[in-house]
């Protein structure tokens, strides 16, 4: 059993078909069995990723319904959520400006980090999927192991 923590750029590509779809399905897959974690705001980015799609006709009402649909129960079942707390967000601050990230970036890899920690107390590894350059780049200078979905076609 592998642990995953997702950002919002790889959340995305499990509902919508680009690079690095298949690749990103095959690691939610619950015959997978992989732990999946994600932070609450993920939740918002990826359905204001729906919503601007839809509105810049890249997405059609019915694929932006579907996808939703399957979202939220995705998250609400699949996920691990982690909650953003107090502790967090100082460490959300420090982030972002040791490496100069925008803010829900800073947020993603904050709470990479400590589901990090988490997995390290157990024995286990993590790895960020991200398609996200900055973050990615962030995430290894932490220590984190990254996957950019991008590199899986």
């Amino acid at each position: 059993m592998s642990a995953y923590y997702f950002d919002s750029s790889a959340l995305v590509k499990r509902y919508v078909a680009e690079m690095g779809t298949a690749w990103v399905t095959g690691l939610m897959d619950p015959a997978a069995g992989n732990l999946l974690h994600a932070a609450r705001l993920a939740g918002v980015e990826v359905v204001s990723a729906f919503a601007r799609r839809l509105r810049s006709g890249s997405l059609s009402a019915g694929h932006a319904a579907a996808a939703l649909t399957r979202f939220r129960a995705d998250f609400r079942r699949r996920f691990l959520i982690v909650a953003i707390r107090s502790a967090l967000v100082n460490q959300v601050m420090r982030l972002a400006e040791r490496h100069f990230l925008r803010a829900y970036d800073a947020v993603q890899l904050a709470a990479a980090l400590q589901v990090h920690r988490r997995c390290l107390t157990l024995g286990q590894s993590l790895t960020l999927i991200s398609a996200d350059a900055d973050l990615n780049a962030a995430a290894i200078a932490e220590g984190v192991l990254v996957e950019d979905p991008n590199r899986h076609p």
